[in-house]
């Protein structure tokens, strides 16, 4: 024991008179390890602590206080009592002392068996004799912790104290400067209001002595290690001043006093402020500050350069209307709400009725926030200022000023929406239903393109509320939206009404069903515009333009089931006429007619009876057209049917490829069945106009030129390849043997590539296992043996299955995928088949449309690009390195579509490694390899790597030699480089500043308006450099 109080007394003299910082811990680890108490470093510090020298006191307290950060979780209550006494006695010593002294009642504070009534004494103690504002900075943090540690640990003792309490922490936090403290200071005060604390008679000195900050006004210094921001305090001593009731006869003066500052800021914070400070308070609370606050929001609104301020003003009066909404009427009672409002009209409503309309919009804006605000408001503005706005736009003729006026009543119909706060609710334009209907339909029947838009918008939103448009009305509505689609020109105006009819035909599906499909399908389905003699001039339009505004209109309106059922039949009917003949419309149109068929597979719920309708209906539709397509293609060599045509075909892709992926389990497998049975075994029992011949082979090798019955099978690849995983395909292997049989032999390109896919898409979604390797394995020794004959006449066709296999397998990770990229590099030697490998490349790093993506449910594993790059750039330097000349460019081009495809940061990342392949490819007389290389680069010039700069010179010519490329993409993007360049370091780049100005000057005068302005900043930027006042 002697021991240990001989050590002791080695650490407390060590610390006291040595100056041995690190003696704390020392004696700190003492008291944890149970060596020694905390009151025997009492007694060991008494000579210390009582000696006549101030700097020798402190220094003893100074150790108490550090061992108590280490200790205080282990102190018995006795040992805090005797501490706190302690503590409390020396707050009158000598004021070197006290920054200890605070050190270790923050501490003390921390303890979890403080003795009751030790945190009163502790704050009477500290508020009596200590003066916080003249303490440093770490002295005043100290108080403050104090301060927030009992609040937390003895709020019902702090309470107790009464306004003894807040008239401590005025005094305490009267005059603080310091942000970090004032973040702490904002935290008690806050907790004060929020947790019930009684203000007494101190509530406006509280007030005071925190808004006195108000509005925040601080800049962190740059590089602030404390990242402190200016938002942080905003929103801190907003909390304050918005927490309780009590502040509003003293915060709403000054908000109004502050709203007339010059400076932008003030006026955005107290705006903010007004805005969360109402929400808190009650009509009573705001009675005699109305006519202020009003002044100074009107005056916002009206006179505003800046749009938050604008839109924080509307904010504001929306918040403000909607405290007063919320006063309960009494009959002794001052509606204050009626008030506020009668203020509002007064000033607002004079201008919406002034001829020149200049002050129409500030104040339609001020009284649609105000009419936002609650289902109290709405009546009153709307029965105010909607008789106005009628009149005033019957009375003008004007189009500007009819479209100003019909906007400014689509936002009052937008604000009352957002204000009905439940269904059941009368709407509020009721009253005012048929003159906005007349209004409306006045406005569509204008020759005036913007006020078509603006009608149109106006009729979405009265079709969304309850009541205000009747059965008639649509009807109406319908007719001019029939009008508009057949006879505007405007494709604005086109576009506004198909959305618009979308929006009405979700509504109100049966004028739709009656009314525009069949005016649709009719005017489609009549002869050219021009041979009509009994249509007028402006109907006489492009014969393109009809169909295409035809077709997005009935995509739109195909949202209901009963809707869908007729404008698919439409379509279909569409499909079977230009097929036929009977209608006259060119490949594109028909492609058309196709999307809007896969809009509407996109834009429908996924229910039973929507599945049924595709399932039933239009898959087995599109394939029996498509096949009489193919069947009449190969014995007429007269006119041939647009649905032959590749691009029709991709469209019919789509549609099948969107619709089956949707399809619901059950469906989904019976059409797989279906449409594997009609493939292989040729079974057109499920196809609709059955009359086809009975020995139809549709996957077997195509004799002669009989390609169009071969193209088929892209097809069966938007079906098969498109479903949930979990459906199985009937019969897969016996499929996947003619695809590949199909792939391999076949010389329609169309034909070999679609089997390519769909045998790549079925084998993605293969459950894993020794089936699907020994299909690989089967397939690549078969692809293989034609890959390595010189003389084989199907080499693109074997390489067209490898290279889409490969990605099917990239994409889920096989082990086998390996194979097939190794082959597929070994390929880019190869004299014709190098430049198809090295595109086959880009293929595999690319998103595929129609197969082999996660929209048709397959196995697609995340980072799939990176484990690529990662797996195989090395194997890309050591064939660029072994090949030849004349071999390299394939390499370079490779290298290039796997980059490029790269994530910018995975490339910032990688670039470096490959930067001397990089600079090869600026050199490929490829366009398109310099292209994607400098994509590639730009990124990383940004933030250049040391390796880059080493190679200034080589990049610098590169760059510049490619400024007069024959491709203005390239051109453009070298500029880019160039000026991406002006960044790096001066002392680097100033030895080529010369001929870099040189060189861009000749692209001033490029052809290109784009490639032009790319030399003009570069040329800019290169200038400064090195010049005085520039870089």
């Amino acid at each position: 024991m002697a021991a240990d109080s001989v050590v002791l007394l080695s650490l407390v003299e060590e610390f006291v008179s040595g100056l041995q910082d690190s003696k704390a811990k020392d004696t700190a680890t003492g008291i944890k390890d149970g060596q020694f108490t905390i009151l025997q470093l009492v007694e060991a510090l008494g000579l210390s602590l009582t000696s006549s020298q101030p700097q020798t006191r402190a220094r003893g307290v100074q150790l108490l206080s550090e061992v108590l950060q280490y200790c205080y979780e282990d102190l018995t209550e006795r040992e805090v009592e005797v501490l706190i006494c302690f503590y409390e006695n020396r707050l009158k010593d000598h004021y070197v002392v006290i920054p200890p002294l605070l050190q270790g009642l923050r501490a003390l504070t921390k303890c979890t068996v403080l003795p009751p009534g030790s945190a009163v004494s502790m704050l009477r103690s500290l508020f009596q004799d200590i003066h916080v504002q003249s303490l440093m900075l770490a002295e005043r943090s100290c108080v403050y912790n104090m301060l927030i540690n009992l609040m937390e640990t003895r709020e019902a003792e702090l309470k107790g104290l009464g306004a003894d309490f807040v008239f401590g922490f005025i005094q305490s936090m009267d005059g603080e400067r310091d942000p970090r403290n004032l973040l702490l200071a904002f935290q008690i005060a806050n907790n004060i209001i929020r947790r019930g604390y009684n203000l007494g008679t101190f509530t406006e000195e509280l007030f005071e002595v925190t808004s006195c900050y108000f509005p925040i006004d601080f800049t962190p210094p740059p590089n602030d290690p404390h990242g402190i921001t200016k938002e942080e305090l905003i929103e801190a001593l907003r909390a304050i001043l918005t927490g309780t009731p009590k502040f509003a006869e003293f915060l709403l003066p000054l908000i109004i006093e502050k709203l007339d500052s010059d400076i932008q800021s003030s006026k955005l914070d107290s705006l903010q402020t007004l805005t969360a400070c109402v929400s808190q308070y009650e009509h009573k609370d705001l009675a005699e500050f109305l006519e202020g606050l009003w002044a100074s929001l009107r005056r916002e609104v009206f006179q505003t350069s800046s749009e938050r301020i604008e839109s924080a003003g509307l904010a504001a009066l929306t918040a403000l209307t909607s405290c007063l909404s919320r006063s309960v009427l009494n009959s002794d009672s001052e509606d204050s709400l009626g008030i506020f409002l009668d203020l509002v009209l007064k000033d607002c409503k004079h201008h919406l009725c002034e001829p020149d309309l200049k002050l129409v919009w500030p104040s339609a804006k001020l009284l649609q926030a105000a009419c936002s605000a609650s289902s109290r408001a709405s009546p009153i503005l709307t029965a105010a200022v909607m008789p106005l706005l009628t009149e005033q736009y019957n009375n003008t003729t004007q189009c500007s000023h009819r479209r100003t006026l019909l906007e400014v009543i689509q936002r009052f119909i937008q604000s009352v929406k957002t204000s009905q706060s439940a269904e059941n609710e009368e709407n509020v334009f009721l009253p005012f239903r048929q003159s906005l209907c007349s209004l409306v339909f006045s406005a569509l029947s204008e020759t005036n393109s913007s006020l078509q838009i603006t009608a149109t918008s106006v009729l979405t939103l009265l079709a969304q509320q309850t009541g205000l448009l009747l059965d008639s009305d649509v009807e109406l509505a319908v007719d001019h939206l029939i009008r508009l689609l057949l006879t505007e020109e405007d494709e604005k105006v086109s576009l506004a009404v198909v959305e618009c009819a979308g929006t009405l035909a979700e509504l109100h599906p049966a004028a739709f069903i009656t009314k525009l499909i069949p005016r649709l399908k009719k005017e489609m389905f009549s002869g050219p515009i021009e041979q009509d003699s009994n249509r007028e001039a402006p109907e006489l339009q492009s014969r393109h333009a009809v169909p295409q505004w035809c077709l997005s209109a009935l995509a739109a309106v195909s949202t209901q089931p009963s809707v869908v059922q007729e404008s698919t039949s439409v379509l279909l009917e569409l499909l079977s006429a230009a097929h036929t003949g009977a209608v006259s419309l060119s490949v594109e149109e028909v492609v058309m007619a196709c999307r809007s068929l896969q809009r509407i597979a996109e834009q429908i719920q996924d229910t039973e009876e929507t599945g049924r309708c595709f399932h039933d209906i239009i898959i087995p539709r599109l394939l029996s057209l498509a096949l009489q397509a193919a069947l009449q293609g190969e014995g007429s060599s007269g006119r041939r049917s647009p649905l032959v045509e590749e691009a029709v075909l991709s469209a019919m892709v789509s549609v099948i490829s969107t619709s089956c992926s949707r399809l619901q389990p059950i469906l989904a497998a019976q059409t797989a069945s279906r449409t594997v049975s009609l493939f292989l075994d040729g079974d057109v029992s499920f196809l609709p106009d059955n009359s086809f011949p009975s020995h139809i082979q549709l996957l077997k090798k195509p004799q002669g030129d009989s390609w169009s019955q071969s193209q088929m099978v892209c097809l069966l690849m938007g079906c098969v390849c498109s479903l949930p995983r979990s459906v199985a395909v009937p019969h897969v292997d016996q499929l996947l043997s003619q695809l590949e049989d199909m792939s391999c032999t076949c010389s329609h390109p169309l034909s070999y590539t679609s089997a390519a896919k769909c045998f790549a898409g079925l084998v993605n979604k293969r459950p894993q296992g020794d089936s699907l390797d020994s299909l690989i394995q089967r397939m690549m020794k078969r692809v293989c043996s034609e890959l390595d004959s010189a003389s084989s006449p199907v080499r693109t066709q074997a390489f067209t299955l490898m290279i889409w296999v490969a990605k099917a397998l990239l994409l889920r990770y096989h082990p086998l995928s390996t194979e097939l990229t190794d082959k597929l590099f070994s390929l880019l030697d190869d004299t014709n088949l190098g430049p198809m490998a090295a595109e086959g490349i880009s293929l595999l790093m690319s998103d595929s449309v129609d197969v082999l993506n996660r929209g048709c449910h397959a196995d697609v594993r995340i980072l799939y690009r990176q484990r690529f790059f990662s797996e195989n750039s090395a194997k890309l330097v050591q064939g660029f390195s072994a090949a030849s000349q004349e071999k390299k460019p394939n390499y370079l081009k490779a290298l290039s579509n796997i980059v490029n495809k790269l994530p910018k940061q995975v490339q910032v990342t990688e670039l470096p490694a490959l930067l001397m392949l990089l600079l090869e490819a600026l050199s490929c007389p490829d366009q398109g390899v310099q292209l994607s290389t400098l994509s590639c680069l730009e990124p990383v010039l940004m933030d250049p790597p040391p390796a880059l700069i080493q190679q200034l010179e080589a990049l610098v010519s590169r760059l510049l030699a490619l400024i007069c490329s024959p491709a203005m993409n390239v051109r453009t993007a070298s500029l880019r480089c160039i000026h991406a360049l002006s960044r790096f370091p001066i002392h680097e780049i100033l030895p080529f500043r010369a001929r870099v100005l040189q060189a861009v000057a000749c692209a001033l005068d490029d052809k290109k308006r784009l490639v032009r302005r790319e030399a003009v900043q570069a040329r800019g930027e290169w200038f400064l450099v090195g010049s005085p006042g520039g870089r």
